[in-house]
């Protein structure tokens, strides 16, 4: 039977993913240094705010507060005995949005990096990684997710353990890696290598591309790389929100709203069918996405200098 996001993914061009979870919730109070996920027990209510917040922007799936909950980051925190509760918690919260929506909205269990270099560069096995990933996706299912969205992974031997924990679980999984604007993950992996490497899996991403990174059009890039790859697997683009800076005790990036949407459209030009935001991506950038994607018809695929000059255009009108 096709899992719910294929099932979307048969019926609309696009999906809208939401924005940043915890650049948002640093700026609704969570303190430097600590761990957004702990907020799912401290402080479940503005969680689920965000979460709606994000609906009602018009997110077609939202990530759960989850993304450091696996055993090697909240031990950080001397939170490692919360592992089951804390990523239980983030998808209850997360579903209880969605259901509320009144439309089908999506929950992705969100499973960031381990925070450990694997072997044979750090002491990190690709086992001992799966048996860390499969802990964080169990509670995320019992809890309500409909899927998992491993995201921000420059290894391909984490990415590997990641997906095995996703074929444990019997869930569908999203992918996505994180690159430098040099073209290549942390760990150098190219679009075009994670293009094939997913392919080569036991049990397959539903979709997968590159969140993060320095911005949308750096991001943007990276995409294009996987469609010069040839592949027919339906593409993510989540980028952060431009660069950051503090401003009136805040986090704000400097891609604004307008920025943003003119992303969107872009990356659905370029055939992406998962679009969303990462970190600095609030609610009203998301809104300016669902509008630019719901009025503006599509136009051609876009060239990498086409993609060049018009986010160029769009920071230049935004700073003005």
């Amino acid at each position: 039977m096709a899992d719910r996001l294929s099932l979307l993914l048969e019926t609309r061009p696009w999906l809208l993913a939401d924005g940043a979870t915890g650049t948002n919730l640093y700026n609704m109070g969570l303190a430097p240094g600590e761990a957004p996920d702990l907020w799912n027990e401290t402080n479940p209510g503005k969680v689920l705010d965000l979460h709606k917040a994000m609906v009602a922007s018009g997110a077609d799936l939202i990530l759960t507060n989850s993304f450091g909950a696996n055993r090697s980051r909240l031990r950080l925190s001397n939170a490692v005995d919360k592992v089951a509760a804390l990523n239980h918690r983030a998808a209850s919260l997360a579903r209880e949005a969605a259901d509320a929506a009144g439309r089908e909205v999506l929950v992705a269990g969100s499973m960031g990096p381990t925070g450990e270099l694997m072997a044979p560069m750090g002491r990190l096995t690709e086992a001992d990684a799966t048996a860390m990933f499969t802990e964080q996706a169990e509670a995320l299912k019992a809890g309500g997710a409909d899927l998992l969205w491993i995201e921000t992974i420059s290894a391909v031997e984490e990415l590997r353990a990641a997906a095995q924990a996703a074929r444990a679980v019997d869930l569908p999984w999203c992918g996505m890696m994180s690159f430098e604007p040099g073209g290549r993950t942390m760990m150098g992996v190219t679009p075009m290598q994670l293009a094939s490497l997913v392919e080569r899996l036991r049990r397959p991403p539903v979709a997968y591309g590159a969140n993060c990174g320095t911005g949308p059009t750096e991001l943007l890039q990276a995409v294009a790389g996987f469609a010069a790859a040839g592949s027919e697997r339906p593409m993510i683009a989540k980028p952060n929100a431009g660069v950051p800076r503090y401003h009136d005790d805040g986090l704000i990036y400097d891609a604004t709203p307008s920025v943003m949407a003119e992303f969107a459209v872009l990356a659905r030009d370029l055939g992406v069918r998962l679009i969303g935001g990462c970190c600095g991506t609030t609610p009203q950038h998301l809104a300016a996405m669902r509008d630019a994607l719901d009025q503006q018809p599509r136009g051609p695929r876009p060239t990498a200098e086409t993609i060049s000059k018009r986010m160029d255009h769009a920071m230049a009108q935004a700073e003005e």
